[in-house]
């Protein structure tokens, strides 16, 4: 019998699915404002969809804390620049402590692991290549969790993945911030080489915490002047 090729992981999605990924990255992505009022028919026909997909979508928005809907008033976006410079300083909270932690488990197969994603990740910054550099980053993210065997502050995680992937995608597109991005990955694996904790712990803290305020800025623009958060 002939082989057949395997069904892409993409069409396995639902429409709902799809529906719920496309307005959650535009709201992540700036695209409606805080406080705006979403017409869920309206987006059904931006979409092309019917409103089904669009109102269980929504359901799942407000879940994530990126909507609010109001009695006999409607659907408004409760995206905010505070709200995003908070999530980014939960997981830069959370990532500098698997960093560390990462520092003192990390094994000889482990430096070679990483080592070879930065060489990858060099590759992919100096050749533009966003889709590879987005899986990159995120790859290289997910080896020091593992290392690290923090499986419940890794699960602790999963509820702002959607918005740590839009915030890869939005800020990886600039070439500076690609070059920026590229040196401060590089910089934290010296430290888990070096099986240095405390300097894993503050370069993955301050990565972090930049890059998000980066993406806020570019997001939000004059709505996130004023937001000092630090950690």
């Amino acid at each position: 019998m002939d082989h057949i090729e395997p069904v892409s992981p993409h069409l396995l999605r639902s429409l709902r699915e799809h529906v719920h990924e496309r307005l959650r990255r535009a709201i992540v992505a700036g695209r409606f404002r805080h406080g705006e009022r979403l017409n869920e028919r309206a987006l059904a026909e931006m979409l092309g969809v019917s409103t089904t997909p669009v109102k269980d979508a929504i359901r799942k928005l407000e879940s994530e804390g990126l909507v609010r809907t109001e009695a006999r008033r409607g659907v408004f976006v409760e995206f905010s620049p505070g709200q995003a410079l908070e999530m980014a300083l939960g997981r830069a909270a959370l990532e500098s402590v698997m960093a560390h932690i990462a520092a003192n488990r990390i094994a000889p197969a482990d430096i070679a692991e990483l080592d070879g994603l930065i060489a990858d990740m060099d590759h992919a910054t100096r050749h533009s290549a966003l889709e590879d550099l987005v899986t990159l980053n995120e790859a290289y993210h997910g080896a020091i969790h593992r290392i690290s065997g923090c499986a419940y502050l890794e699960r602790r995680l999963d509820g702002q993945r959607m918005y740590d992937h839009a915030q890869r995608i939005a800020l990886l597109s600039e070439p500076a911030e690609r070059d920026q991005g590229f040196e401060e990955h590089r910089s934290i694996f010296q430290a888990l080489a070096a099986r240095d904790p405390a300097l894993a712990e503050q370069r993955m803290r301050r990565h972090i915490v930049r890059s998000a305020k980066s993406h806020v800025k570019q997001v939000f623009g004059a709505d996130a002047e004023g937001l000092a958060y630090d950690l």
